[in-house]
């Protein structure tokens, strides 16, 4: 999805994608590096947002590791997104405020650090499969519906470091 388009921009587009179709994956592909711009796209439910300088081989790989269930960023987008989230205070006092189990912690860390299923499922000695379902609990925990939804209220409320 790109965020300039007619009619209705990209991230108006992505929103009302989002509340028909929720599994849908998509990624932002797009010229603009402001926060405003990155954030609003994360918020209203994009998987990835990856700039169009970006390599064709890049592009490919951002797409491949959306489809793998990582959160694709351009390197100075995921910058800017863990420099906004690392100033933010913590916002929940609480340890453990969505109640998740250690396992489901290591996997939202490595998720964070931005690896794909299988780099997390061999990290952690199991299948794509089983952290996928990790996922989906941890997505249901969290109130979100997407890895990049994730990594972003994981960062912000502190759940993981």
């Amino acid at each position: 999805m790109d965020i300039d388009m007619p009619n209705v921009n990209g991230i108006e587009g992505v929103r009302r994608i989002r509340k028909q179709f929720s599994e849908l994956l998509i990624v932002m592909q797009t010229v603009f590096e402001d926060n405003e711009k990155i954030f609003d796209s994360i918020t209203a439910g994009a998987n990835g947002y990856i700039l169009k300088k970006a390599s064709p081989e890049k592009i490919i790989e951002g797409i491949q590791d959306v489809v793998e269930g990582g959160a694709p960023m351009t390197a100075s987008v995921a910058k800017k997104v863990l420099t906004h989230f690392q100033k933010e205070p913590a916002s929940n006092q609480d340890d453990n405020p969505f109640q998740l189990s250690a396992r489901e912690k290591e996997i939202l860390t490595m998720l964070v650090k931005g690896l794909s299923y299988k780099m997390i499922g061999d990290a952690c000695g199991i299948s794509t499969h089983t952290v996928n379902n990790h996922l989906k609990i941890i997505y249901k925990k969290l109130h979100v519906h997407s890895a990049t939804e994730a990594v972003s209220k994981a960062l912000k409320q502190k759940v993981v470091e």
